[in-house]
């Protein structure tokens, strides 16, 4: 669970979850959305792989990345979970 926090709390790696919603992308469809390097790009997508909020596909020498739905369901369970199970007072 704490890849996926660590995961989640960087802008950045926010903003590529929000762009894959719409389905599968390359980082080359990706790169024109931030005003970051490309290894800098590589590292974020890394760190969403290492949590499993995405899943890559490789088709040939390129990569398509798409959110992992499963983690995301799983997260909002939790936190629902984590809500409900608090103290009111």
């Amino acid at each position: 669970m704490n890849h996926l926090f660590k995961a989640l709390s960087d802008p950045t790696r926010r903003r590529i979850l929000d762009l894959l919603k719409d389905g599968e992308m390359t980082p080359g469809d990706l790169y024109p959305h931030f005003d970051i390097s490309k290894p800098s790009l590589s590292h974020h997508l890394s760190l969403l792989k290492q949590a499993e909020l995405v899943v890559v596909r490789r088709d040939g020498k390129q990569l398509f990345y798409r959110l992992n739905t499963t983690v995301l369901q799983d997260l909002m369970s939790w936190t629902l979970d984590f809500l409900s199970s608090e103290d009111p007072t």
